[in-house]
């Protein structure tokens, strides 16, 4: 399978989910100004998870902010949205123009280097509303992106290009796992944002 098609129409999962790779919808100019304005302005923190009875800080440093004053919780650890900035609200612009979904909030992680990743899992939370897109765009250094079916012997990956944008919809969530496998052969940093809806009376509580 030729994973790297920019065909937006191609469903890269085999069955149970829809995973749409639009692959760079920025410039290089326009990827490089958003990295540097989001490296330099977004509200960064060491990601926090409390798992097996440890308390965790990562590397790895993330930010969350939305339309509201939305809770997002996972890996036992609620974060509280912050308001939109200039910049963010563009970019969920484009990304719902490109996919057809709304977004009311993103998740962003900075990777310092490849030694930072994330490990196999779902973005299934309660929270967000159920099988709907998440809209993943990729700022900084390209990273393979893998996908792993739950029950059935099914693998997909693929490049996050600089400037990206990787759509993930239906019971993709629910059906399949997914991972940001860390690598010694990448030295620059990467921000992923993903565009996500939740569901207001859940997060709102």
């Amino acid at each position: 399978m030729n994973l790297f098609s920019n065909d937006s129409t191609v469903n890269l999962l085999p069955f149970d989910g829809i995973v749409r790779y639009f692959g760079r919808v920025f410039s290089p100019a326009d990827s490089n100004a958003y990295f540097d304005i989001l490296w330099n302005t977004i509200e960064w923190r060491n990601d926090e998870a409390n798992m097996f009875g440890r308390h965790i800080i990562t590397k790895r440093k993330v930010a969350w902010y939305g339309d509201a004053g939305y809770h997002y919780t996972y890996s036992n650890a609620t974060k509280l949205a912050l308001p939109w900035t200039r910049e963010l609200v563009h970019l969920k612009q484009v990304c719902e123009q490109k996919t057809g979904a709304t977004y009311n909030s993103c998740l962003l992680n900075l990777y310092h280097d490849g030694s930072e990743g994330m490990a196999w899992h779902s973005d299934d939370e309660k929270m967000l509303a159920k099988d709907s897109s998440i809209a993943s765009v990729t700022f900084g250094a390209e990273r393979k992106f893998a996908f792993r079916h739950k029950t059935e012997d099914q693998k997909v990956e693929l490049i996050l290009e600089h400037g990206s944008l990787l759509e993930m919809a239906g019971t993709t969530q629910s059906r399949w796992l997914h991972r940001l496998p860390p690598t010694k052969k990448v030295t620059r940093p990467r921000i992923n944002l993903t565009f996500r809806k939740m569901d207001i009376q859940q997060s709102l509580r």
